[in-house]
């Protein structure tokens, strides 16, 4: 005798055909533990009957969530929940746009023992200045002109990474709950940042080339005191970079109509040649770094560079954190940059990131959007209902990825995409990871061929 599931049906309310809704109604219950390994599932014919569906509809939603490795069917027993990844170590994370792991044992020994040597001890008695020390400051402003930013050292602030340097930009160009112009598909951070802060987030149209100057003039014809937010440079998520004369056009309607910018530029590894719009617009760009993509992800410094009559605030803003930059972190940036090991761990980053974005390729193929220079992430661009099953058809493989939902301005938007982060996991397990994942895009067929979006 069979025995009774313990599973009762129903379908997701959504806007979506019967057999989506059954097998986000079983997905959802799986992975939330509603479920357990070995559960037994009604009958497709019981299902269908008391759903008032078709036998052959229920058919193919089991089938598809076989084929995503949460149910297994035995011939003649039935179909039960299949045992999911439980440890930590069975999970591939793709969801962290880390760089890959270049920084040795060894080199941070050597790094270590020499800073033992030179440390000045008073950098540890007494609490910085705000945004750093001036020989600090000096340094990293050396390292952004090599990547194309020049400044003067004082308008350069040193923070606790990219995000607080984000932050305080964010509170010194716009009023709590102003309005934020950004890429349509935009960094997950801004968006968490903004709902913290109440700002209205607006996104815009994009193409190869990132944001679309025109679409960028509508907006903010319509809004009163916007600020945008770009990234030319490896965009996050969709890997689109401006060329020169984007960049410009960009430069010129914030000049048009008197917006202030906040330009991240942390991807940028000095690759594509391009200058940051910052350097076209000095007098009304936020620029933001960041040691932590370009060199190593355990120095957590990052860098504003804030236009001549702004600094001021942007001190203000930056000490009404509470948070200093660790002198400590500031002593190895210090070894690293002056020494030569800051170049070294970068070029080292661009070749292992040109190795995994040459296995992705052999993977994903034309499903995906590759960068035309070296990154670390690439965009699976897809519709959002796609995107949000193929999410959950990942982690229920215990693959985690960055789902559509963390970087759509417009949660109720159709167009989507998943993001994959290649740099951070070992490249055996990258491998893995992606071979299931075009598994998944072929068996199921989530994703047509993509819209490009990068130069």
């Amino acid at each position: 005798m069979l025995l009774k599931s313990p599973w009762e049906p129903y379908l997701v309310v959504m806007n979506a055909p019967p057999s989506e809704r059954l097998v986000r109604a079983l997905a959802d219950d799986i992975l939330e533990g509603r479920l357990a390994a070995n559960d037994r599932l009604p009958p497709h014919r019981e299902v269908a009957y008391r759903l008032g569906i078709g036998i052959g509809t229920a058919t193919k939603a089991y089938a598809i969530l076989e084929r995503r490795g949460l149910v297994r069917s035995e011939k003649g027993r039935g179909t039960f929940v299949a045992a999911l990844p439980g440890s930590r170590e069975a999970v591939i994370d793709l969801s962290v746009n880390a760089p890959p792991r270049i920084v040795g044992q060894q080199m941070l020994a050597r790094t270590l023992m020499n800073i033992s040597r030179d440390i000045d001890a008073d950098l540890f008695a007494r609490y910085p200045p705000d945004g750093g020390y001036f020989e600090h400051r000096r340094q990293m402003a050396q390292w952004l002109a090599w990547l194309g930013m020049q400044m003067k050292v004082e308008q350069l602030l040193l923070c606790n990474g990219a995000q607080q340097a984000l932050s305080v930009a964010l509170a010194v160009a716009s009023k709590p709950g102003g309005t934020i112009i950004t890429e349509s598909q935009t960094y997950p951070g801004v968006i968490s940042l903004t709902r913290h802060t109440s700002h209205r987030l607006v996104g815009v149209e994009t193409d190869r080339e990132g944001m679309q100057s025109e679409a960028l003039d509508e907006a903010l014809g319509r809004t009163s005191g916007g600020v945008v937010y770009v990234t030319p440079t490896m965009q996050n998520p969709t890997t689109a970079t401006m060329g020169e004369r984007r960049r410009h056009e960009i430069a010129d309607v914030c000049r048009k109509h008197d917006a202030l910018i906040i330009e991240d530029d942390v991807y940028s590894l000095g690759s594509s040649g391009f200058p940051p719009i910052a350097m076209l617009a000095p007098e009304r760009t936020f620029y933001v770094n960041s040691l932590s993509k370009t060199v190593s992800p355990g120095l957590r410094i990052g860098s504003l560079v804030a236009p001549h009559h702004y600094v001021d605030k942007a001190e203000v803003a930056l000490s009404a954190t509470s948070s200093m930059v660790s002198p400590f972190s500031c002593a190895v940036m210090a070894e690293w940059l002056s020494s030569g090991i800051a170049q070294t761990l970068r070029k080292s980053i661009k070749v292992e990131s040109s190795r995994r974005l040459d296995l992705a390729r052999s993977q994903l193929g034309d499903v995906a959007v590759f960068p035309d220079h070296e990154g670390f992430h690439i965009w699976l661009p897809m519709a959002r209902r796609e995107a949000d099953n193929f999410a959950a058809a990942s982690r229920a493989i215990g693959i985690h990825v960055t789902p559509p939902a963390a970087t759509a301005v417009d949660p109720d938007a159709n167009d989507g995409g998943v993001r994959l982060c290649v740099g951070g996991p070992e490249l055996s397990d990258l491998k893995t990871a992606l071979e299931k994942l075009s598994a998944i895009l072929k068996n199921s067929a989530l994703a047509g061929k993509p819209q490009r979006s990068h130069v």
